[in-house]
């Protein structure tokens, strides 16, 4: 039988939408940070030579060069002010996650509550600030390598760095408050809608080569099939969970005896969602990046990097499918599903395994359990994220597509709906209580019989 949550989950409709005044507002509010953010990747980079670097992306659009481009919103093609995207706070914040949970320090400072929290972010932000401005001169000395430059020297690197740099902690801000006064997660959007926004411009050159025959129309139809069995395939597997039954005993308060109740434990399939991939992507994409933008000042060591590693070759495909493993399973054991936390949380509880004792048998138990289902898990990611990669290397598409960008998309798609319909939920309930308090003031205004 459905719960009072479904049910009104069920009873949502538009007409409910247009009565949630404050869930408008929020929305309005995010839909214009976003495009803020839009507006801002069409403000170039001064010292750019705008023709050079239109050819040369031309030339990258299916490998390297296409692959930044989406994830930065076309920024990088035009070599806008928001260029590095939000790329180095993504990657400060898994670093400082994982360092957290490796380096004792900063995992009692974690415990510390809301003061810990704040500590933590600032560790974050001083992070970001490093990778942002590593990244930017190696991109600003990059450009000067490859003639995409008007005036090279120190005066065109400082302020390319400082823009640049800039432009990240601006986008830093605008999730942040997106995160606090709209709705859904500010980062991940900026990095949705990113993606999207490059979309309808790569469906029109795809198109556009099946017109002029250079793809045939079954490879079109073959393509449009992956696309829709993948995003299907993903919202499957991001909505299966492994439930772990939980007992609670009997307890007694004072006089009265509660009798106990039961409940589950949730285990996602894949409880590290698309950090794995962003972050083996980031990695692998290290040094391709800088080697593309030097243009022929490419060394031999970074020229066999290239011949071996670049997007779509074997040794790229076999270590980025290792290395999702490898974060999928380091991810989740260190800082999304802590085995040990768990189980003493749960013990705190009163609660336990049936058939299996609390504490310390209870966290080897989901232990086991969770290796088992990462299994699947990882293999997952790994599969996602490999098909197009092998596909588009084989068919020739004329524009990068690639699990991680189709496995962030459906991600936030999901998690966005999900607090659209909390929040209307919430004003639901706010409505239904306020319903009964003002029946209640009326039934206490009916008056009696008037004393003599």
């Amino acid at each position: 039988m459905a719960s009072a949550a479904e049910q009104m989950a069920a009873n949502i409709s538009w007409s409910a939408f247009g009565k949630a005044t404050e869930l408008r507002q929020r929305i309005l509010f995010t839909l214009g940070l976003l495009i803020v953010y839009r507006l801002g990747t069409f403000i170039p980079v001064p010292g750019i030579d705008g023709n050079a670097l239109r050819d040369f992306m031309e030339q990258v659009s299916t490998g390297v060069g296409g692959i930044l481009s989406m994830f930065t919103g076309g920024a990088l093609g035009r070599m806008g002010i928001f260029a590095l995207g939000i790329m180095p706070y993504i990657s400060a914040s898994i670093i400082v996650q994982l360092m957290t949970a490796m380096v004792p320090q900063l995992e009692q400072l974690k415990k510390e509550g809301e003061q810990g929290r704040k500590k933590i972010n600032q560790f974050t932000r001083y992070g970001t600030v490093f990778l942002a401005t590593f990244q930017a001169y190696g991109l600003a000395v990059s450009l000067e390598a490859g003639d995409l430059v008007t005036e090279p020297g120190w005066y065109f690197r400082a302020a390319t760095v400082i823009t640049l740099v800039g432009g990240t902690m601006f986008l830093m801000w605008l999730g942040e408050q997106i995160t606090a006064r709209g709705v859904g997660n500010g980062i991940s959007l900026i990095i949705f809608v990113g993606i999207i926004a490059e979309v309808p411009a790569a469906l029109a050159q795809f198109f556009a080569s099946g017109r002029s025959g250079a793809i045939s129309p079954l490879v079109i139809i073959s393509v449009i099939a992956m696309v829709v069995g993948v995003i299907a395939f993903v919202v499957f597997m991001e909505r299966a969970l492994r439930k772990i039954h939980i007992q609670y005993p009997r307890r007694q308060v004072g006089m009265k005896v509660y009798d106990g109740g039961s409940s589950h434990l949730p285990i996602k399939v894949n409880p590290a969602g698309v950090i794995p991939a962003i972050f083996a992507s980031s990695l692998l994409l290290l040094p391709t990046t800088v080697s593309t933008f030097s243009g022929s000042q490419t060394g031999p060591v970074m020229s066999i990097l290239l011949a071996y590693f670049g997007p779509g070759q074997p040794l790229y495909l076999l270590f980025f499918a290792g290395m999702i493993v490898f974060f999928t399973y380091f991810y989740t054991y260190n800082v999304s599903f802590k085995t040990d936390d768990v189980a003493d949380n749960l013990k705190n509880q009163n609660g336990f395994v049936p058939g299996i004792r609390p504490g310390k048998r209870t966290s080897e138990y989901l232990e086991y359990v969770v290796t088992r289902i990462l299994v699947l898990g990882s293999g997952y990611l790994a599969l996602v994220c490999l098909l197009p990669e092998i596909l588009r290397a084989q068919l020739a598409i004329p524009f990068y597509f690639g699990g991680t960008s189709v496995l962030i998309v459906v991600s936030v798609t999901m998690d966005t709906i999900q607090q659209v319909q909390s929040h209307l939920m919430a004003h639901q309930y706010e409505s239904v209580i306020e319903k009964s308090q003002l029946r209640g003031k009326r039934k206490g205004r009916r008056k009696g019989p008037a004393r003599r």
